[in-house]
């Protein structure tokens, strides 16, 4: 465990704040920690009767390229994962879940991220529109979960709450007996 000494604020954001930690280490000596701030975020496939998984494309400016994705976002300050599972899907994708399974909380970069994720497995779906938030771009791509699952081998889709959801949900499918 390591002793903070002090903590400063270099950055104060809508989604982020950056924090910069002087800490003591076990050895005795001080070192720093910059560490950024999230209040937590949620991630979901959602898989229809036939099969099949929705997801995103959607341009990443921090990757610098266009990914492929489940659907995901950033809970509200202070909402429950279960409240914001629904909202984040619905504003997406414009699909409704009759079925929530719960499959893994995770974080997603310890080492600097203070985000903890909640990821689902979305079922039982209804269609209905997005409702896109003004600065977002995102398009819908439904494939076959084994489709999706190869482009994890491709490199296509890269992002690490998108193979743990498609990686999770192939195990949970595996688990389900068949009538």
């Amino acid at each position: 465990m390591e002793e903070i000494l002090k903590s400063e604020y270099l950055y104060r954001g809508r989604v982020v704040n950056l924090r910069l930690d002087t800490v003591r280490v076990k050895s005795g000596e001080e070192t720093k920690r910059e560490i950024v701030e999230h209040h937590g975020a949620v991630a979901m496939t959602p898989l229809d009767d036939a099969g099949n998984v929705t997801l995103v494309k959607q341009w990443r400016a921090a990757t610098g390229r266009v990914m492929l994705e489940i659907p995901a976002g950033t809970l509200d300050v202070n909402e429950s994962p279960e409240k914001g599972a629904p909202r984040e899907l619905r504003e997406e994708t414009g699909l409704t879940a009759g079925r929530w399974d719960f499959l893994i909380r995770f974080f997603a970069s310890p080492g600097i991220l203070t985000e903890e994720m909640f990821l689902y497995l979305a079922r039982d779906l209804t269609e209905g529109a997005q409702e896109l938030e003004g600065d977002e771009d995102i398009q819908l791509v439904k494939l076959p979960l084994d489709d999706a699952l190869a482009r994890i081998a491709t490199g296509e889709i890269a992002d690490a709450k998108s193979i743990i959801g498609l990686l999770l949900t192939r195990d949970k499918l595996r688990t389900i007996p068949t009538a």
